[in-house]
């Protein structure tokens, strides 16, 4: 299991007050919000099944949007992408305190996964997620990040609280469109009676003693 403590990057944090995000965006060419299907991300055991925390660089601070678990302090996300994607990270921002997960399992291209599922498949990658208010960076693997077409994010307890909360996630790396493969089709334009064999007594100009 990896951990955000030496993976953390303070890059994009707001310093002395001043907000730094429109040179932090300018810094961030692969940011990959405009290549989420943000209309078909979905979030289960939620407080809304519609998240609205996929939000563009400079909200990822804003706390007036935020998911929270309902019945328990588990919570699925489900981020499908338009096209395939290269991840270099997810950035993350939870919270406050207890209502920080644990953790977060990541699981690449295995499409409508719920809460039976996960407890029994092994995530890409896994980190440990720290308290704290700020966004965390979390660099993924990118031999197992490499055709990223959707995510299932898996936040399976918080820290002491009844529920998880949820207010940014984002994902950096590089996108390509997915082509669709032109269905290949083989067919005879013109029949060769040289590629067909003869039926003796028909083609060759012997009479047949078929019903003789």
């Amino acid at each position: 299991m990896s951990s955000c403590a030496d993976e953390h990057d303070h890059s994009g944090h707001d310093h002395d007050g001043h907000d730094h995000s429109h040179d932090i965006s300018d810094a961030q060419p692969n940011n990959l919000y405009d290549r989420v299907d943000r209309q078909n991300v979905v979030a289960l055991n939620a407080d809304t099944p519609e998240p609205k925390i996929i939000k563009p660089w400079h909200e990822r601070m804003d706390e007036t949007i935020s998911v929270e678990s309902d019945a328990d302090d588990q919570l699925i996300i489900r981020v499908p992408f338009t096209g395939s994607v290269k991840l270099r990270s997810i950035l993350l921002k939870t919270g406050p305190t207890e209502e920080t997960p644990t953790k977060m399992d990541i699981y690449v291209n295995e499409e409508g996964l719920d809460f039976d599922d996960v407890a029994d498949k092994q995530p890409a990658q896994s980190f440990d997620i720290p308290q704290s208010r700020e966004v965390g960076d979390y660099a993924v693997k990118p031999s197992k990040f490499s055709d990223v077409r959707n995510l299932t994010l898996f936040f399976p307890a918080a820290q002491g609280a009844d529920n998880v909360r949820i207010y940014y996630i984002g994902f950096l790396g590089e996108w390509r469109e997915i082509k669709d493969r032109p269905a290949v089709i083989l067919y005879e334009a013109q029949a060769n009676p040289a590629d067909h064999p003869k039926i003796r007594g028909i083609n060759d100009g012997e009479s047949s003693n078929l019903g003789m």
